[in-house]
């Protein structure tokens, strides 16, 4: 089966390839460290040498912004790897594995959607604030429950169709048939999953940034940043738009990355 990206699609992987770009770049070529302050130049306008302008600590705001964005994304993308391949491979496991393992699984998938997510989180993020795997674990926990509720039925129909079942009386191996079969038909729905979980993992990282759980400083995070320029809105209001605008970005890219694919 082969997949084309639509125009939507390919505007969505430029925006988050430019924060990309932006991120690196940021990281490895500002002259300024992530904590170095300057208290002669606290809260400077954007200028030639602060082009993003100075916070409240005379730290450079271009630094930080690369930093937190390219934290955001490794972030997102840790999530999206683990939970989409534990999510897929639980999720056809549970189709093959038999009614026993299709009941257990549907137990502690039914156990976990009983808790809202972010409640999750939350408990993660609270037992050791400010540990960036902590809510890596706590985010992938909550995230692979989608992919293994839509790859689990996706799968059932795959099982049951001629073409599948011709394979296996032909002696085709599972590995085999999974490729054939079953890799095709959920693909689709997987990437969907994917582009969506990467714009919620951004988000709920931001979302404990603002209720100080989540990563601590004196590393950027773009939640935390919002609430540590939130009380100079009326001074520097360019300073609190800034991570706004990023969280935006981020998430649009994402949403435009998972729109319909033919």
């Amino acid at each position: 089966m082969r997949l084309t990206m639509t125009t939507t699609q390919w505007a969505g992987l430029c925006v988050l390839a430019a924060l990309l770009v932006f991120a690196f770049s940021g990281m490895a070529f500002s002259p300024y460290s992530l904590s170095e302050q300057d208290l002669n130049a606290v809260l400077d306008p954007p200028s030639m040498a602060h082009w993003l302008g100075t916070d409240h600590f005379g730290r450079s705001v271009l630094t930080r912004m690369a930093h937190a964005v390219g934290l955001s994304f490794a972030l997102g993308m840790l999530c999206v790897v683990t939970s989409s391949l534990l999510g897929t491979a639980l999720g056809v496991w549970a189709v093959w594995g038999g009614k026993k393992v299709d009941h257990t699984l549907g137990v502690v998938v039914n156990i976990l959607l009983a808790l809202p997510g972010l409640v999750v989180v939350l408990l993660f993020a609270a037992i050791v604030p400010g540990s960036f795997w902590i809510l890596y674990i706590a985010i992938s926990l909550v995230q692979w429950v989608e992919y293994f509720r839509v790859v689990r039925a996706v799968t059932q129909n795959v099982i049951q169709s001629p073409a599948r079942q011709s394979s296996q009386m032909m002696g085709f191996g599972r590995w085999y048939q999974f490729k054939r079969h079953i890799w095709p038909a959920i693909l689709p729905s997987v990437f969907t999953l994917a582009a969506f979980g990467g714009a919620n993992a951004i988000l709920t990282m931001a979302s404990l940034g603002f209720v100080y759980v989540g990563i601590q400083p004196p590393l950027a995070e773009l939640g935390l940043m919002t609430v540590e320029l939130f009380p100079f809105y009326s001074d520097a209001p360019w300073l609190l738009a800034q991570p706004l605008v990023m969280i935006a970005l981020m998430v649009f890219g994402f949403h435009l990355l998972a729109g319909k694919r033919v």
